[in-house]
């Protein structure tokens, strides 16, 4: 995903200020995709200039007032180019499981207090995510656009619910390590150590 397309999405659902749009990204589209303000300005000046979207009409602002954006053909015309292109999945690159690739060969001291403040982490948003649905998907929300954006929140739950259990797995595979963190024969790694 990229940041002209996290926009262009949001100004389909709802034509916005550059203001309105921060803080849609803080309440929802920034739970999976990030943009800081500055960011989020200059990709609208960058849209505009390309003619994908527009001030709305009639409301040129004067000085300190805001301007609200909507999308043009040209913008909903790029926003279904790139939502029907083939893109394949990233690969997953975690600063705990490296960190947990090197404690297997220097020592675990040190890791399990950040494995249970990642835990508290996860299970936060977990609970989040849970009152989000709650909130915004009632039984009987089953219109095509409920069941899109019900799914991408899914998402976001079936990872946070992942995380959760694999943490606390973890933390199991601590305690029963030997004190040093390291397990016997050096490396500490499954198989040979090569890979």
């Amino acid at each position: 995903m990229s940041l002209p397309h996290a926009i262009l999405t949001a100004l389909v659902e709802k034509p916005s200020s550059g203001l309105e749009l921060t803080r849609r990204f803080d309440r929802s589209i920034g739970y999976f995709w990030s943009a800081t303000h500055q960011q989020i300005y200059r990709e609208l000046g960058k849209l505009e200039a390309d003619g994908l979207i527009r001030a709305l009409p009639g409301q040129q602002p004067s000085r300190g007032q805001k301007k609200s954006y909507e999308v043009l053909p040209a913008g909903r015309a790029e926003l279904a180019r790139w939502t029907a292109a083939a893109q394949d999945p990233k690969p997953l690159r975690d600063t705990m499981l490296l960190r947990l690739r090197a404690a297997a060969v220097v020592g675990t001291t040190g890791i399990e207090t950040d494995l249970r403040r990642h835990l508290e982490l996860h299970e936060r948003q977990l609970a989040e995510y849970g009152e989000i649905e709650t909130r915004d998907f009632p039984p009987g929300s089953d219109s095509a656009e409920d069941r899109l954006r019900h799914l991408v929140l899914r998402a976001g739950i079936d990872l946070e619910t992942f995380w959760t259990r694999w943490l606390r797995h973890a933390l199991a595979e601590l305690a029963e390590l030997p004190d040093d963190g390291r397990m016997p024969g050096g490396n500490g790694l499954p198989g040979d150590g090569r890979a």
